[in-house]
């Protein structure tokens, strides 16, 4: 629970601003935080591109199947060679575009927003948001509380 008993008292220690921080730092540092949360957005995107291009491949494979089975191997055989197990990119399955995006990009922008949080707010999340929670919550009532039950 948070350092008071009352629900309705704001935010927890957590996501309250520091002292001697800035309203303009706090909203810059969430603008970098939200950039962030495009990147993740993104990555899961990525693997939604990399489960269902593993899926079609299994399906392909499949169907593949039933066509040499209905008489079709020789069709069955020139798709399978060309197409079946083929990489997306030059070199690369799904899997490895994942693990270099992973690897590069998306653990330099995650080091760099944890960076700028930690220099800056002293490592806290969300504090812009949760300024914002104070500003568009109705105070008291039900269903508007600053924290959850302990």
């Amino acid at each position: 629970m948070a350092e008071t008993e009352n629900l309705d008292e704001g935010p927890d220690a957590a996501h309250r601003v520091p002292p001697g921080v800035d309203d303009a730092t706090v909203e810059a540092v969430g603008a970098v935080t939200a950039a962030f949360e495009v990147v993740e957005h993104a990555r899961g995107m990525l693997y939604a591109f990399h489960r269902l291009l593993g899926r079609a491949d299994l399906e392909l494979g499949d169907a593949l199947d039933q066509l040499e089975a209905a008489g079709h191997g020789e069709l069955a055989d020139r798709v399978r060679a060309d197409v079946l197990g083929r990489n997306v990119l030059d070199g690369r399955w799904t899997f490895q575009v994942v693990e270099e995006f992973d690897d590069g990009y998306h653990r330099a922008f995650a080091d760099a927003e944890r960076a700028v949080r930690d220099e800056l707010l002293g490592g806290r999340r969300h504090v812009a948001e949760a300024q914002m929670k104070e500003r568009r919550r109705t105070h008291g009532r039900p269903g508007h509380e600053a924290l959850p039950p302990s």
